[in-house]
């Protein structure tokens, strides 16, 4: 059974990975500009109409739509993903360059995340309606009213002009440099999980195992770590499985801001550079991490979860 739907599973990605891919193309295919024009501007050469016509013949560019689709998705099947219009370097090369900043990034704001979210929607849970229930409340509410990239501007503007912690210039992706930014990703992120931790541990806590615990005499400490958080943090998964990905796809705003030389930011200077290439790569990949990443999350919540039947059907 699980073998059928694990394929059914991987047949449904290679669909949604072929809509993608075919969407995409499209839209760059429509977009306005000339790549070749803007490749060759890029390198100081004169575009004149001889060299266009040559660059566009040698970048596959004079061909029909289908044509070039066909063929970019041949060499895609390969793991052939051509070379960048601006960069003149293969784009598989690129990708491997910008990948691992930007994952770094994305595990260290998970951990960010989790440190913040975690004891305050516990706390907030076991004093709810309270002052301090109330006190995280408005500290969630407030991460949700507040842009990431404005409160980026503001923690670079703090630590980096004020307080000089961090190099405003950016540019690196050494451990130093990757705190800051993902601070802020992971603050953005943390109101959303103290409002779903707060309110799977009140769920938790009115359950009936919870209540005959407490008749037979066990400490409250050991209700809460031994039972109620365990059960607790299953539904938790399928959020922070899913927030990765989005990380690893949604970290442009915070990598210009903070000039790190991640995915987000190589991804930006594509689109301005008409890179379709590089662009298309980008998308595919990303569309692939999250798609990956849903299929292993369900798998992993059946598993941790008995009662769950259909989780990956």
């Amino acid at each position: 059974m699980i073998k059928n739907n694990f394929v059914n599973r991987i047949l449904q990605i290679l669909v949604v990975l072929f809509g993608i891919s075919f969407f995409t193309f499209s839209l760059t295919y429509l977009s306005p500009g000339d790549p070749a024009e803007i490749m060759l501007t890029e390198c100081g050469n004169i575009p004149t109409p001889e060299l266009l016509a040559q660059t566009r013949a040698e970048l596959g560019l004079d061909k029909p739509f289908v044509e070039q689709y066909c063929r970019w998705a041949g060499h895609v099947v390969q793991g052939e993903l051509g070379k960048s219009y601006s960069l003149r370097v293969p784009v598989v090369d690129k990708i491997k360059t910008a990948f691992m900043p930007t994952l770094k990034l994305s595990l260290l704001s998970l951990g960010f995340m989790i440190l913040i979210s975690l004891p305050l929607g516990i706390l907030a849970a076991l004093k709810v309606n309270k002052w301090q229930d109330y006190l995280v409340r408005a500290i969630s509410f407030t991460g949700l009213s507040i842009p990431s990239f404005w409160l980026g501007l503001i923690f670079l503007t703090i630590f980096g002009v004020m307080l000089r912690w961090v190099t405003v210039s950016g540019g690196k992706a050494d451990f130093k440099s990757m705190i800051l930014p993902a601070f802020t990703l992971g603050f953005a992120m943390s109101a959303k999980y103290i409002r779903q931790v707060r309110h799977t541990i009140l769920e938790e806590l009115n359950k009936d195992y919870v209540v005959g615990a407490r008749m037979r005499g066990i400490k409250e400490s050991t209700i809460l770590l031994r039972h109620v958080l365990p059960n607790a943090l299953i539904p938790l998964i399928t959020l922070l499985g899913l927030s990765l990905g989005s990380l690893l796809g949604g970290t442009a705003v915070i990598e210009i801001i903070y000039n790190f030389p991640g995915m987000g930011n190589l991804a930006i200077k594509a689109i301005s550079f008409r890179d379709y290439p590089l662009v298309q790569a980008y998308v595919l990949l990303i569309a692939l991490i999250y798609l990956v990443i849903n299929l292993i999350v369900d798998f992993s919540y059946k598993l941790l979860d008995k009662r769950v039947e259909g989780a990956i059907n």
